[in-house]
């Protein structure tokens, strides 16, 4: 029977086997390097002992945390909390651990907690990260292994990203087949992949149809930021709205119901991602289902190829899937 204690300690496995510390560290963590038969004494004194490894001191040895870090830009939006979702299952399925840290859309956090968090971890997942491209590049060099979620293509890093010019192209295309010709785009993060992405959507469509006019309206990422862009939205005098997220169709919707203007009756009104809320919204939203949670899931599939030593540079793109609802129609004449 084993005589275990919660005092054993490795010292006292080292000694009943015969061993040094460094050979019990390396037997009970299956370093191929000992030989099998000392793997079986050493485990043998371990059971005898009632011996479990430290976790901490075993992650020492391996020098591996099993945790990787994750940093978001806005942590209250539930597309990220999708794409932490689906990346956290995948990672725990491979016995690994997610540390997140939330950036609150401020560049200098967001610079710092890539470099701290990575120091404590085995590699670093920047999601939509709002920093410059070549600075983004400078960074990632320092923290390698790391992917990055919803950039451009990066050199020798993996990439995963929805095509959000593509989805915003559909959703031009959605409003013009019902006859909208002047549209306002509320622009929400500047510094986002997808808004320049959203931009090159909107000036293709300018070229392709010119008589479509899309004018811009800056607005924040959240629900306040809808709300507050409705004066802006009446004044454009546009029929169609494209949302940069929906949340921010969502407080637009709001405030449009306030003054009295019916969607999609008066305006038709698009959102973006697809939140869980989107099709409880009054009306129901038309938008651009964005696969979060497959996002999340890929961005750990290759970081897991990295930690296990295989390189996996590119980019891989998902398109967003249009879904549409009540807030758009036929504009009105």
């Amino acid at each position: 029977m084993p005589r275990s204690s919660r005092r054993t300690r490795i010292t006292d496995v080292a000694r009943l086997a015969g061993v040094s510390l460094s050979t019990v560290s390396r037997a009970m963590n299956d370093n191929p390097t000992v030989d099998p038969a000392l793997v079986a004494r050493v485990k043998a004194a371990a059971a005898e002992l009632g011996y479990t490894a430290n976790p901490v001191a075993r992650s020492l040895v391996l020098r591996r945390t099993q945790t990787v870090a994750v940093v978001v830009p806005d942590l209250e939006n539930p597309t990220f909390q999708a794409i932490l979702r689906g990346l956290s299952h995948a990672a725990a399925s491979d016995g690994y651990h997610v540390l997140i840290a939330d950036s609150v859309e401020d560049l200098d956090s967001e610079r710092a907690l890539a470099r701290a968090t990575r120091l404590r971890t085995d590699g670093l997942v920047l999601c939509s990260p709002r920093m410059p491209a070549d600075e983004l590049t400078d960074l990632l060099a320092d923290v390698s292994p790391a992917v990055v979620i919803n950039r451009e293509e990066l050199p020798d890093i993996p990439v995963i990203a929805a095509d959000y010019g593509a989805a915003l192209g559909e959703q031009i295309e959605h409003l013009r087949a019902l006859g909208h010709t002047r549209l306002a785009y509320l622009a929400g993060s500047t510094r986002s992949a997808s808004h320049h992405a959203r931009r090159e959507a909107i000036a293709r469509a300018r070229v392709d149809q010119p008589q479509i006019e899309v004018l811009e309206i800056p607005t924040g990422v959240d629900f306040e930021s809808g709300r507050a862009a409705a004066d802006a939205v009446v004044d454009s005098r546009a029929t169609g709205v494209l949302a940069f997220n929906d949340l921010v169709a969502m407080g637009l919707l709001t405030a449009l119901a306030d003054r009295g203007i019916l969607v999609p009756a008066d305006i038709s009104v698009v959102g973006f991602d697809d939140i869980p809320f989107a099709a409880h919204a009054h009306p129901p939203l038309t938008t651009s289902a964005v696969p979060a949670h497959e996002l999340g899931a890929r961005a750990w599939q290759a970081m897991h190829e990295q930690l296990e030593g295989h390189a996996a540079p590119g980019r891989q793109t998902l398109v967003p899937r249009m879904v549409v609802r009540a807030s758009t129609a036929h504009v009105a004449h």
